[in-house]
């Protein structure tokens, strides 16, 4: 054993042997990069391959939505020969009613079809029944004019029911994106900032925003369907804007284009918006209960004022009544 130690530590033989580890690692430091894999580009074809099967994913679910779409909302052959018949598309669709139609919720042909119908067969439906009812059932014993003035304004009114409920219906989709779309930018936010792509992570917002408002869910599956085929990414975010007709997502739809044109950091412009949309959506709930006093003026003079006369007054108007009567 002396003689090992010995062997070991004399200077000569330490210094061989680090002269032969060094070289050892030498050589394999210039040999192994050429037996390691290239992590790198399978990396970049798992990236590939994933981004293949997610669009081809959308297309499949896309594709059987249009499907059913059409078997459901297919127009009817009688309002479609109407519209043909009397060129109403060309007398009253407009670029702003097609754009309300999407606020909406309605796609496609079928639902501009059947609100052109709607639009000139109200009106003449809203002229008989007022006219039938004043002149054959009830007429309140007023003069032909005015039963007839009566009837113009039925069908006045018929001529923009369509608008009035198309405008119910943009309200209360607007109201549904704006209650959740705070805590949808937030879970942006997070899928960004973990390294998800923009496309994918609107796909997983979508599905984990589903249940509560199925509204942003449907608008936020179309750009990523759109982002997928559109030949320009900045239209998807311009058509989320004009499909949901709120300020908040046209700012998230322009930060999101800014930041793709000029490479700046989404997530910071992410954030920022979410803070913002946030806010706003306190000082509407604050302007609300603000004006709720007001509003609560006339229900109370009328139901709630006489009640507390008849207790306060009550009881001594009876016991005067009781002692005149005496």
């Amino acid at each position: 054993m002396s003689a090992i130690i010995d062997t070991l530590t004399d200077p000569q033989i330490m210094v061989v042997i680090l002269t032969a580890v060094a070289a050892f690692a030498t050589v394999a430091s210039l040999i192994m990069p050429f037996f390691a894999a290239d992590r790198f580009g399978a990396r970049m074809k798992y990236v590939a391959s994933e981004r293949d099967r997610l669009r081809a994913e959308r297309a499949a679910a896309i594709a059987d939505q249009q499907r059913q779409a059409r078997l459901r909302k297919e127009p009817k052959s009688f309002m479609k020969q109407v519209v043909e018949n009397l060129n109403l598309s060309k007398a009253l669709e407009t670029d702003a009613m097609r754009d309300r139609l999407k606020m909406a919720g309605f796609r496609g042909q079928a639902p501009i079809v059947a609100f052109l119908f709607f639009r000139a067969a109200l009106p003449l439906v809203g002229f008989a029944v007022v006219f039938v009812y004043l002149f054959f059932v009830n007429g309140f014993h007023l003069p032909p004019i005015a039963k007839v003035g009566l009837s113009i304004g039925g069908a006045y009114l018929g001529f923009y029911f369509p608008d009035i409920f198309i405008s119910n219906l943009i309200q209360r989709r607007q109201k549904s994106i704006t209650r959740v779309f705070p805590d949808s930018l937030d879970l942006l936010l997070i899928c960004v900032q973990a390294g998800m792509s923009v496309e994918a992570a609107m796909n997983k917002v979508a599905g984990e925003i589903g249940p509560r408002s199925l509204e942003l869910a449907e608008e936020f599956s179309l750009t990523t369907a759109e982002l997928s085929y559109l030949p320009e990414r900045r239209q998807a975010y311009e058509n989320l804007g004009k499909r949901t007709g709120l300020p908040s997502v046209r700012a998230v739809g322009t930060s999101l284009i800014q930041a793709e044109r000029y490479g700046t950091a989404i997530s910071e412009a992410l954030r920022v918006l979410a803070r913002e949309s946030r806010d706003m959506r306190m000082s509407e709930a604050e302007k609300k209960a603000a004006a709720l006093p007001p509003k609560l003026t006339v229900p109370m003079i009328l139901f709630f004022l006489p009640v507390l006369f008849v207790v306060i007054l009550g009881p001594a108007g009876i016991q005067v009544m009781q002692n005149f009567g005496g």
